[in-house]
């Protein structure tokens, strides 16, 4: 429970309204009641701010003389909003605590403070530090580490030689130091290439749902300070990806693949192996990335949403352009027949 004024000065906010009005919750700008705090980050819901019935929206200056009821006012609504939802939290806290079903080497380092959930499995040369937390059926492997406050949900898996940082967050069925895809096609089949490296996390990152980070073949596969994952993300052998990078859910890297510092993948997005993307990249969803990029800004590829029948002419269309083309390269070439190939 907190009152506006108290927002306002805990997270430097300016406000119009009440003092002393009394906030116990947060929710969506169309749900709010009179006990909620609301924003408005994107003027597509503009159109929601004239009924809203939220104790409070955090908004824009520009948009407090449209709304209805008391405001906390910043120049970066989305920012303000993602503070105060930590102060209505409501995900477990955990003791230091280790569930009886736990299984921990005798040549493991478990920090008294740290908090191991039902059918734990820690081995031998592993490292938890102060405040880890593993959810339930969590398995970390021989000689790695996790730093103080990481968090790891049920059933993920960590395998050998895994390091991650302070303050991570790891969600359930996660999978980090998973054989990277490498193998040598020999005359009797495929040969399998051994994945002697490992992997390592920096602090502060977080890692959806089911995504899988593979080891290094040789080196580590590495994934700097700040970066975070969504669900279902593949990150291949060696992949290096720089600080404060966003990756969208279901992107694909291959192996070999350098991300740079402060870019953003969008959903679906594909990355080929052994390319860099250099800092400040943004690459729009479903873009297949089939080079490297050396210059900030925005990418993309792809064929955008249209009727069947309309995308069908222009799928015959673009299979048409490689002889369109030699067609016109003829006609600009004095004496050259064009080609009607």
């Amino acid at each position: 429970m907190y009152s506006l004024a108290e927002l306002a000065d805990r997270f430097g906010l300016e406000f119009t309204g009440e003092a002393g009005k009394t906030l116990t919750g947060i929710a969506a700008l169309a749900e709010a009641g009179p006990g909620d705090v609301a924003f408005l980050a994107n003027r597509k819901y503009l159109s929601q701010l004239a009924s809203t019935r939220a104790g409070a929206v955090i908004l824009h200056p520009d948009l407090v003389s449209r709304c209805p009821v008391a405001c906390l006012v910043t120049e970066a609504p989305y920012v303000a909003f993602a503070r105060i939802s930590h102060l209505f939290d409501r995900s477990p806290r955990f003791l230091p605590a280790r569930h009886p079903s736990a299984v921990v080497s005798p040549d493991a380092d478990v920090h008294p403070g740290a908090s191991l959930g039902p059918n734990v499995v820690v081995e031998a040369g592993a490292v938890l530090a102060a405040g880890v937390v593993l959810g339930a059926g969590v398995y970390v492997g021989h000689d790695s580490r996790l730093g103080a406050g990481t968090r790891v949900g049920p059933n993920a898996v960590i395998y050998h030689d895994v390091h991650v940082g302070e303050c991570c967050v790891i969600h359930a069925q996660a999978v980090l130091g998973a054989d990277g895809f490498g193998f040598a096609q020999g005359p009797g089949g495929w040969e399998k290439v051994c994945q002697l490296g490992g992997v390592r996390v920096g602090d502060r990152v977080e890692i959806g749902a089911c995504t899988t980070v593979d080891r290094g073949t040789l080196g580590h596969t590495v994934i700097a300070d700040g970066a975070i994952i969504d669900n279902q993300v593949q990150v291949g052998h060696n992949c290096s990806i720089g600080k404060n990078t966003a990756i969208a859910g279901c992107a694909g890297l291959a192996g070999s693949t350098t991300i740079g510092a402060n870019c953003t993948l969008a959903g679906g997005v594909g990355v080929v192996g052994h390319v860099e993307i250099c800092d400040n990249v943004h690459v729009t969803g479903m873009t297949m990335v089939t080079k490297s990029i050396t210059r900030p800004g925005s990418y993309s590829s792809g064929t955008p949403m249209t009727s069947t029948r309309q995308w069908k002419r222009n799928a015959v269309r673009f299979s048409q352009l490689d002889a369109i083309q030699r067609r016109l390269a003829a006609l600009e070439s004095p004496g050259k027949q064009p080609d009607k190939g």
